[in-house]
């Protein structure tokens, strides 16, 4: 691959992700502190961004794959994200606020499966390429969170506006994407591809399953992270939370790059492992630091936001590609979105909502230690079971991958 070639997706990654970084991180405390939701409504709201993802990448990715270029998709989808973004900034009742945030989400979480696909269709190496890539993504979110916090714009509507205007940057950008059109075009799949059964028969693989279950279960307690951390430590007197959090982002930075050498020492099964038990340290850590003499646990908890993500999510994404079919990528994409940010990140919106609701006091305070408390051991279950029951078949990895006429370089 080319420099000008990774320029070009590193932009589109930092682009990508600066949009999610800026409105989702704060989101939360905006309802809670500017528009007073109770704790049901913000988990509700907070998982709209599920809801997003278990109606529309799946669908979105196979006409990526069948019928549309996938750059004019991506355009299209953050241009009309801008003006619904725009519209949820501007909202201040909990009903009309939901269903702007739906719908917008519902344009939105597509992206994420499309922008992937589009990137791994350039790469002819996509272990070793697609993580400096992709590190630019996660740049784009410490950015976005460096300026929130610096402006202190955390209780208000301004992040939902600056990701608009991001949103009609990068609508404008990805018509100078590389032409990514769809590969399934000329392979007869019409609009069954739709929902092909060759990708959900990747299910039928035993690793496969047990993979898309962990995948859905660790995305319950994870939920808890990204609706609530940011009022947790607002609540609990750290200054500049947007800010604090980005350095979670930035051991995210450091891991990515570091994800083909990991690949080569402990192979997916324990990459995998080790990013869900790093969730499960986190939210004990957050239970039982505080902004006083104990801040340094907090710090901790938020800086293994590197291992969390990256270890788990980023080694996913590469596992479910070297897995499809060629012409089934996005739909493969999409299916594991469908999985984690869609199915999971919805009942872990409700469950997380409920949860915290529960913890909340009259005087509106919550019980943050019973509440990180019940995410860890959520999360630790999740541990046990795939720590017992995955298997990853490198010869059936091989074998797959010399039938695609895909080099197996590195056994995961």
């Amino acid at each position: 691959m080319t420099f000008s070639m990774k320029a070009r997706l590193s932009t589109m990654m930092f682009l990508e992700y600066f949009i999610w970084g800026a409105w989702y991180v704060t989101f939360g405390t905006w309802l809670s502190v500017s528009l007073h939701f109770t704790g049901q409504q913000i988990g509700v709201a907070a998982g709209a961004t599920a809801v997003g993802a278990m109606v529309a990448p799946f669908l979105v990715g196979l006409v990526a794959d069948t019928f549309f270029a996938t750059q004019w998709v991506l355009a299209v989808l953050h241009l009309v994200g801008a003006i619904l973004l725009f519209a949820a900034s501007r909202t201040a009742t909990f009903g009309p606020l939901y269903v702007t945030v739906l719908f917008y989400c519902l344009a939105f979480m597509p992206t994420l499966a499309l922008t992937n696909s589009l990137a791994f269709r350039q790469m002819s190496d996509p272990k070793a390429e697609f993580g400096p890539i992709r590190v630019l993504g996660t740049l784009g979110w410490i950015v976005a969170g460096l300026v929130i916090g610096s402006l202190r714009w955390e209780p208000t509507a301004r992040p939902i506006q600056l990701a608009a205007a991001a949103s009609v940057l990068m609508a404008v950008y990805c018509f100078t994407l590389p032409a990514t059109p769809p590969l399934a075009r000329d392979s007869g799949s019409g609009l069954k591809g739709i929902f092909p059964r060759e990708a959900i028969s990747l299910l039928s693989e035993r690793s496969m399953a047990v993979f898309a279950a962990a995948s859905f279960l660790i995305c319950i307690p994870l939920q808890f992270y990204y609706a609530f951390t940011n009022l947790f430590l607002n609540e609990s007197g750290v200054r500049n939370s947007a800010g604090q959090m980005t350095g979670g982002q930035m051991s995210e930075l450091l891991c990515m790059l570091l994800i083909p050498w990991f690949f080569r020492r402990l192979g997916v099964k324990y990459m995998l492992i080790a990013g869900m038990s790093a969730w499960v340290l986190r939210y004990v850590l957050f239970a039982f630091g505080n902004a006083g003499p104990r801040m340094s646990m907090l710090w901790i908890g938020i800086v293994l936001h590197g291992i969390c993500y990256d270890f788990f999510f980023v080694t996913g994404q590469i596992y479910i590609d070297r897995k499809a079919l060629p012409a089934l990528r996005a739909a493969a994409q999409g299916l594991i979105t469908f999985l984690t940010y869609g199915l999971g990140m919805f009942v872990g919106s409700w469950l997380s909502g409920a949860v915290v609701q529960h913890y909340t006091t009259p005087q509106g305070t919550h019980d943050w230690r019973a509440i990180w408390n019940f995410s860890a051991l959520t999360a630790a279950v999740v541990l046990v079971l795939f720590a017992f029951t995955f298997r990853d078949d490198d010869r059936e990895s091989v074998s797959r991958a010399e039938s695609q006429r895909i080099p197996a370089e590195v056994p995961l």
